[in-house]
């Protein structure tokens, strides 16, 4: 009897959509190769990706 322990699981590649194998054996998770990995870097370093900033007087009703 052996106990194999399962390889991972397939996601989708968050930049090019291929199969990555999302496991210790892939050094690039949840990416699929070092360059899709490196592509999203470098959308975080120039500044590409943002985060909206929610402004607190958008959740205040206006006072009539």
């Amino acid at each position: 009897m052996t106990d194999a322990k399962p390889a991972g699981r397939s996601v989708a590649c968050p930049a090019c959509g291929k199969p990555a194998l999302f496991a210790p054996s892939n050094p690039w998770r949840p990416f699929c190769c070092e360059r899709c990995r490196m592509v999203d870097l470098g959308g975080w370093a120039s500044e590409s990706y943002r985060i909206p900033e929610r402004r607190e007087d958008d959740d205040e009703s206006p006072e009539n």
